[in-house]
């Protein structure tokens, strides 16, 4: 856990934390007005604990980011948490990755561990606002965001507003089946989006592959053989890792065509863990859309995230500051 102390000139400005709940971290940072992250803090998720023990873990957290930070320079805490969440409750509904998660009333918690404001939203949709306002989409008054990770999640801006739905609900857009006999999802439907073309499901992949493949690079990691690896492979040109990435890419722009008619937005922007690889795929998902795609869609750009890791950090914290 590491911190970093303030200044006083940045003390003087208004300021808010963002938290981002895992189920590999719990992540912390404490930004400006203008989108610059002032401090960091970050913990391996206590699992194990329970939920309870997570919440005490953002309390030091947040304690750690904003340790000289006079209470009224600080406009309140923002949660990005996964879902699916009623943040209008500030209530965890459920977690699938992380156990005991269900139906969990986290703000009510979180305002009396940390006797401060705080917003809880889901992570997908933190990431698209931190995009929204400081990353790919600024400007934009309707794109979609994904990201691609240990699940497919997402947050949809629609003229110029989040687009929430019922109970805040709206955009698990990696639960939309696009391949009806495809993988199943661990929420147990059978060919989501997310069982198809998550990260997660290119490391399972690549580990069925790679032993019937003795020569390719990926045979040689082993059991830890996971979505980056592949993108490093294929940057090595190793045929087995080229092969997953270009199915990768063609699961990725099924779902994305889908996006585009639904939604008809400006742009889709792709973050998360693979989005690392997105020089690896962009020629197959543009493809997929030139293929799969109505005329007027064709010309939407698909475009990597701006911020990274950090998407749903600066998007919490954008929670609890002015517009």
């Amino acid at each position: 856990m590491a911190g970093r102390a303030m200044t006083a000139a940045a003390a003087g400005r208004s300021l808010a934390v963002g938290v981002d709940l895992g189920g590999t971290q719990v992540r912390t940072a404490l930004m400006r007005a203008d989108g610059e992250l002032l401090a960091r803090a970050a913990e391996r998720s206590d699992l194990a604990g329970g939920p309870r023990a997570v919440v005490e873990q953002i309390r030091r957290l947040v304690d750690a980011v904003t340790q000289g930070v006079a209470p009224e320079h600080l406009s309140g805490v923002g949660v990005s948490s996964p879902g699916p969440l009623d943040n209008v409750t500030g209530v965890v509904l459920s977690i699938s990755t992380m156990p005991g998660w269900i139906d969990i009333p986290l703000v009510a918690w979180l305002n009396e561990a940390l006797q401060r404001p705080v917003v809880l939203e889901n992570d997908g949709v933190s990431a698209a606002i931190g995009e929204w306002r400081f990353g790919a989409g600024r400007g934009l008054s309707d794109f979609v965001y994904v990201t691609v990770s240990t699940g497919i999640g997402g947050g949809v801006i629609a003229g110029g507003q989040v687009l929430r739905g019922r109970r805040s609900m709206a955009a698990h857009i990696g639960h939309m089946t696009t391949q009806p006999q495809g993988e199943t999802c661990t929420c147990g439907n059978q060919g989501c989006w997310e069982a198809q073309a998550s990260g997660t499901t290119l490391g399972q992949r690549a580990r069925r592959l790679a032993p019937t493949r003795p020569d390719s690079l990926l045979a040689r990691i082993g059991p830890g053989l996971n979505g980056a690896h592949v993108s490093d492979a294929a940057r090595a040109g190793d045929a087995l890792a080229l092969e997953l990435m270009a199915q990768e890419a063609e699961e990725l722009g099924i779902g994305i065509v889908n996006l585009l008619h639904i939604f008809s937005p400006q742009a889709v922007v792709i973050g998360g863990g693979v989005s690392t690889g997105f020089d690896l795929l962009k020629a197959g998902i543009a493809a997929q859309v030139a293929r799969r795609a109505l005329p007027p869609f064709r010309d939407v750009p698909v475009v990597p995230a701006a911020l990274g890791p950090n998407a749903g950090l600066v998007g919490a914290a954008s929670l609890v500051l002015p517009s």
